[in-house]
């Protein structure tokens, strides 16, 4: 999934409202979707991807037995080919409820097929085996030893198209990163490193991400492509495990430093997905000031309606087009973007982005728009009414700058 990506969100529909000609319809629109987000993806530089588990509705279940990839045939092709032509990398990880090592027949028959069907989909998109299917380990029962014994053991029944896909990860309560490499050693699987769920269920808290990612490394084979590692931050402001609104960037180039000379892929892990993706890529590779000037256009009312200052301050520092200043202008943004929005400025805002439609809209759309802010003045309604009837008017008239530009989004 993405954000301000518009056409790309996956479709679903209730189980009751399920038949064959629905799922298949549905499978076909969120296939759609892919390739807007894989196109996204090659023309901002997101060189890693992890596809929706959600791609085929009810894709483990009632819809296994559906031919979606022969009836989709021509645009699973045509997405396959636009992934192997820009060397992008693909991935899935199933959800909670896919648990291997449970005591619980019903329960580990499920996992089984819903390994099937991600495996099916990562096939279908032609990912070579570094295509990989992130799994947890799983409960624990009461007893630990049995249930790592069980899921080495249930590993082995996997078909051999599966477990050459899959890759463990440590989670943040029950199985910690060297419960993961003793597993990995006996089913010879490669271990993902995550390093927010070390930090709340470490190994050994005298070993750092360094150490963790070097361990890691060496149950990685030549077929399983580059060492891959998950990478999120602690929302301070919720419960542990709870991944950040946007990736730090000072937290970031801290944790590179820790891996230093690791040559891994890193996922990360965050509620603003692609946002912080392209913050990241950008700080690491300098891409030009005209990148910064695309990146900075999609966050500028964004940042306006909580800082004008701020805002004037990113503005001016853009204007040296011979200098790069990729960390400093997304440090003002994280600075600007924690403060909340000011009643004044988001006004304000707002009456720019209207200034995109004053000369096309209606007087009707003109008077809406009007009502909506004026009841957030008075405090009726919230800034979400007023940015949804300017969204309706940037989808009715197509306008791809302010549908690509985060205001939107928060």
């Amino acid at each position: 999934m993405a954000l301000a990506v518009p056409g790309s969100q996956m479709k679903g529909c209730l189980l009751k409202n399920a038949d064959e000609a629905r799922l298949l319809e549905l499978a076909g629109a969120n296939l759609l979707a892919l390739e807007k987000l894989v196109d996204y993806n090659i023309k901002n530089g997101i060189r890693m991807f992890r596809v929706s588990s959600d791609l085929i509705p009810f894709g483990s279940s009632m819809a296994a037995a559906l031919p979606w990839e022969k009836a989709h045939a021509d645009i699973l092709s045509a997405i396959s080919q636009k992934i192997a032509v820009s060397g992008m990398r693909i991935s899935m990880h199933p959800g909670q409820y896919t648990v291997l090592n449970s005591p619980d027949g019903q329960v580990y028959s499920r996992a089984v097929e819903d390994l099937r069907y991600h495996a099916k989909v990562l096939d279908s998109l032609g990912a070579g085996a570094e295509g990989k299917i992130i799994l947890h380990i799983g409960g624990v029962y009461g007893d630990k030893t049995s249930a790592k014994a069980r899921f080495v053991d249930r590993c082995q029944d996997l078909e051999p198209r599966v477990l050459a896909r899959l890759a463990l990860e440590n989670d943040d309560k029950l199985f910690d990163i060297g419960d993961v490499l003793e597993i990995c050693e006996k089913t010879r699987l490669p271990c993902v490193y995550d390093n927010l769920h070390n930090a709340l269920n470490p190994a050994d808290e005298t070993r750092g991400d360094g150490e963790w990612v070097r361990l890691a490394r060496a149950t990685w084979k030549g077929a399983d492509g580059r060492q891959k590692i998950h990478y999120s931050q602690q929302n301070k402001e919720k419960k542990p495990g709870s991944h950040s609104e946007t990736i730090g960037i000072d937290g970031f180039f801290s944790f590179l430093e820790a891996i230093s000379g690791s040559d891994a892929d890193i996922m990360l892990e965050v509620k603003d997905k692609n946002l912080s993706a392209i913050k990241c890529i950008l700080c690491i590779q300098n891409m030009g000031i005209g990148a910064l000037e695309t990146e900075w256009g999609r966050y500028k009312y964004r940042v306006l309606e909580r800082s004008p200052e701020m805002y004037l301050e990113i503005k001016n520092l853009l204007k040296d087009k011979t200098a790069y200043p990729a960390i400093k202008m997304y440090s003002m943004i994280e600075q600007a973007l924690a403060l909340p929005i000011q009643a004044g400025s988001a006004v304000n805002a707002a009456q720019h982005v209207w200034g995109y439609f004053k000369e096309k809209g209606s007087t009707a759309e003109k008077k809406r728009f009007e009502n909506a802010l004026r009841k957030f003045v008075s405090g009726e309604k919230g800034i979400l009414t007023v940015k949804n009837t300017l969204k309706t008017l940037a989808d009715k008239y197509g306008d791809d700058y302010l549908l690509n530009s985060y205001y939107f989004s928060g």
